[in-house]
């Protein structure tokens, strides 16, 4: 029988808590953002490991959509999180004539799964949320932006997938043995050889239960067969991920590069500047100006059918609501789901008298933030290997916040 310090350093790393919320805290489907009106449209992916995630393309509304075809950003959330992380990069990417995509990853937030793999097998769900955007949502080019997993899953999908127009790169790790290595000794006073020793044993169970090789987790060893733009990021105090492994990653990238660094550690909000730098750069890399000019405009027909897709959407959005927060729901007796107010926690008769089309500008309703979920995985790491190994004293030096 596994104790409970091992138990808990390789759910630490394979099965983190899972960010919990509610439909109604991503946001009214339809609202107005600086002048223009957007929406929303929520659906569901199948991977090629059986498992449904759940995604959200933020988009022009189609009455007021002028070309059929746009470059879209897929943003990917860190360890622990979901795609509320997303929303504070919505302004900047609508307001720039680009669509956002956004997912919970297998394990994560509202999607099907037990275990994540920190980029292993997300990877391979990007790869086919790519292949569906291009298929059912009217994308054009499309990047990658990704925050500590999701910027090492970017990493590991990035070499075997050149189609990616450029990558934004907030706060990986270079190598997830390292990763652990350092955590252990920084926060606690276990010697390196058995931190490694217990490393072995933890690579062992999570090989078996969620079927990758935690020593093979190393992006490091792409970066140098990956020729996509990238821009790198890191928070000058970060010790969770250190900004040597941006460092690192980023003095061996093969591709253009920059790098950007700022104020702040691995969870904090991160500066407006960074958020205009991202954006600018997608905007050059996913070729914006190139691909939507006058003459790309829809034609009338064009038009015609997609203010016919908004009223499909509108239709499909209720229920899917319904159907996502009946789901959650089914344990509970007498509860009626089929309200789309009471599913989304909100009052209104209609989905047009709900929030959509209210102003809401720059920080007013988006806001989806970082939290503090990778602190988990570190405090979880750091007690586990203290306790397989205690101080003589018995006094645990714990977690320095």
């Amino acid at each position: 029988m596994e104790s409970i310090s091992y138990s808990t350093l390789w759910k630490a790393i394979i099965r983190p808590p899972r960010a919990n919320y509610k439909i109604a805290d991503l946001g009214p489907f339809e609202l107005k953002l600086g002048g223009m009106r957007i929406c929303r449209t929520d659906f569901a992916v199948k991977n090629k490991r059986g498992l449904n995630f759940v995604c959200s393309h933020f988009e022009p509304l189609e009455s007021d959509r002028k070309w059929k075809e746009m470059p879209c950003v897929i943003y990917m959330h860190g360890n622990s999180s979901c795609r509320r992380e997303a929303l504070d990069c919505v302004p900047y990417i609508l307001q720039s004539n680009m669509t956002l995509c956004c997912l919970d990853f297998p394990g994560c937030g509202l999607s099907d799964g037990e275990w994540i793999s920190l980029g292993w097998h997300e990877r391979d769900d990007i790869e086919v949320l790519i292949d569906y955007l291009r298929e059912h949502r009217f994308v054009s080019t499309v990047g990658l932006w990704g925050r500590s997993m999701g910027a090492v899953t970017a990493l590991l999908h990035g070499d075997r997938d050149p189609s990616i127009a450029g990558m934004v790169l907030d706060s990986p790790f270079s190598d997830l043995k390292t990763l652990v290595m350092e955590l252990g000794a920084t926060h606690t006073k276990i010697p390196k050889f058995l931190i490694s020793t217990a490393m072995t044993f933890v690579r062992s169970s999570i090989r078996s239960r969620a079927d990758f090789d935690c020593y093979h987790l190393a992006p490091i060893e792409h970066v140098d067969k990956c020729f996509i733009p990238a821009l790198f990021a890191t928070g000058n105090q970060d010790d969770f991920i250190k900004p040597h492994h941006t460092d690192e990653l980023y003095k061996k990238y093969a591709g253009d590069k920059n790098v950007i660094k700022f104020e702040g550690d691995h969870n904090s909000t991160r500066p407006s500047f960074f958020f205009d730098s991202a954006t600018i750069f997608f905007s050059t890399t996913l070729q914006v100006d190139i691909i939507l000019t006058d003459q790309n405009m829809m034609n009338q027909e064009e038009k015609k059918q997609f203010i016919e897709r908004m009223e499909v959407r509108r239709t499909a959005q209720k229920q899917f609501v319904v159907d996502e927060q009946a789901k959650k729901q089914k344990e509970k007796q007498g509860e009626n789901y089929t309200n789309i107010d009471k599913a989304l926690g909100l009052d209104g008769d209609e989905m047009m008298s709900l929030p959509g089309f209210d102003d809401y500008g720059m920080g007013g309703h988006f806001g989806g933030g970082f939290g503090n979920e990778d602190e988990a995985l570190a405090a979880a790491i750091a007690a586990s290997l203290q306790d397989m190994n205690p101080e003589p004293s018995g006094k645990s030096s714990g977690m320095q916040h």
